[in-house]
């Protein structure tokens, strides 16, 4: 697999799970060149106009793009590796976070996720559901362990590239 890979999507959203992402992608970054983008996306309720102004969830998803490219270009230092971030307004996010991948010519998703339980059955988001059932290339996806809490990551209006490491 990695020897095919030279485009990489990273969707970002402010969890903890989104470290170990960006890690695994700097793995595989490691022993090549290739373009790296991170993505979060804001989702539009339907009541309003996909193209609303949202300032409080654009000026968040900023945020966590900034933290998350610092992070990323840390781990990346010295290293032949293109990394954009990419902000984007949908409806849902794993509709945009595929439609993007398609749109790039990804070869990998490396996305972090947790359990979700819904009517007493533990299973995955509907994010992670219509990345993993929908998309063109191939995706790693990665759970914390089972006990452990899931935790914003400390990726506020502040955040740094420190904040990541804790």
């Amino acid at each position: 697999m990695e020897d095919r890979v030279k485009r990489l999507v990273v969707p970002i959203n402010g969890q903890r799970s989104d470290e170990r992402a960006i890690r695994v992608a700097a793995q595989i970054a490691d022993r090549k060149a290739i373009e790296l983008t991170l993505i979060h996306v804001v989702e539009v309720p339907q009541q309003l106009p996909l193209d609303a102004e949202l300032p409080a969830e654009i000026e968040r998803g900023e945020a966590i793009l900034r933290g998350a490219e610092k992070f990323a270009q840390s781990l990346l230092t010295g290293k032949t590796v293109q990394v954009e971030s990419e902000l984007l307004q949908a409806r849902t996010a794993g509709t945009a976070v595929v439609d993007e991948a398609i749109e790039r010519g990804t070869h990998l998703i490396i996305m972090g996720t947790r359990l979700r339980s819904k009517h007493g059955k533990v299973g995955l988001g509907e994010t992670t559901r219509y990345i993993l059932q929908t998309s063109p290339c191939e995706v790693i996806v990665m759970r914390q362990a089972m006990g452990q809490a899931e935790e914003d990551a400390v990726l506020t209006i502040a955040a740094t590239a420190n904040s990541w490491g804790r």
